[in-house]
């Protein structure tokens, strides 16, 4: 067993408020006796939040030949063969005996979409969900912003470090991106705008390659950041940033020269999607272009 699947699990159900925020969305989307399909079940931590709800029965979907053998112990350990039916396979795939009430998953990376989400949950419910069925998260969409750090990441190379300087750090580094947990929140210098946006069960990722951001605060410009936000019901959201106790999520950044920003300025962001399928599974090789709007520029 690789003892860093283990790892990555626990510290998935260690985060607090990812639990709390996917037990309200199941409270409210599963309805007594449902057929609930778990799409990555993992170490079934949803498949259990769904059978605590009143789901009748759970297919519980997983590729992983490590996490199959984990999630099996699990259902004998727990009585639950009755229950529970584990699935071995790609979700995009599987057939299902029976037609499904509700799919859930938990499948966003850093960024949102670079698991490819959307894709395998519009699979999952055109091969099984009834009509009118529910689907948890109902929406995924990652957000672009410009940020100035607070005293901490790409934002330590700065002009003055106790007197001295710490800038030129910056000619060494490759444009590459980061993945950070925010110990402070960081500043918004421009507002949040939709790079991706998914309607779950329904369609594909929608992704706005070309997008700009309006300075509304003046500052130090150091990154520009994405984040995530799961709509997981209507009244129900989990999002990535900012960053909180516990967070199993990174979120993206995509660090800057840093560069004095007035109100009012915008800035050109590039979205380069990696090719091939194994490219966009991975968030740091998603990548950004960034540049100036000249004033009178279209």
């Amino acid at each position: 067993m690789d003892q860093r699947l283990l790892l990555m699990h626990q510290t998935m159900l260690a985060d607090a408020p990812r639990m709390r925020a996917y037990d309200a969305a199941l409270g409210q989307a599963v309805h007594a006796g449902d057929v609930v399909v778990d799409v990555g079940a993992g170490t079934l931590a949803l498949t259990l939040l769904a059978l605590h709800h009143g789901a009748g029965h759970v297919y519980a979907i997983e590729a992983d030949p490590q996490m199959l053998e984990i999630a099996a112990d699990l259902i004998q350990a727990n009585n639950l063969k009755e229950r529970v039916t584990l699935v071995a396979g790609d979700a995009r795939t599987v057939r299902l005996p029976e037609p499904a009430d509700v799919v859930v998953a938990e499948m966003m990376g850093n960024l949102g979409p670079e698991e490819e989400m959307a894709e395998v949950i519009r699979a999952v419910a055109r091969r099984a969900l009834k009509p009118g069925g529910r689907v948890v998260p109902r929406r995924l969409t990652t957000r672009l912003a410009a940020i100035e750090f607070d005293h901490e990441g790409w934002g330590l190379w700065s002009h003055d470090f106790l007197g001295y300087r710490l800038d030129s750090v910056c000619d060494h580094a490759e444009a590459a991106a980061h993945l950070h947990f925010f110990q402070r929140d960081p500043r918004l210098l421009s507002d949040a705008v939709t790079v991706a946006d998914s309607v779950l069960g329904e369609g594909g990722t929608q992704l706005k390659p070309s997008l700009r951001l309006h300075v509304g605060e003046p500052g130090t410009l150091h990154a520009v950041v994405g984040y995530f936000t799961a709509e997981l019901t209507e009244t129900v959201s989990l999002s990535n940033f900012p960053s909180y106790q516990g967070c199993n999520w990174a979120v993206w950044v995509w660090p800057l020269r840093h560069r004095t920003v007035a109100a009012g300025e915008e800035i050109r962001v590039e979205v380069h999607r990696p090719k091939g399928r194994a490219g966009i599974r991975i968030a740091g090789d998603w990548r950004l272009e960034c540049g100036f709007v000249r004033r009178g520029e279209p």
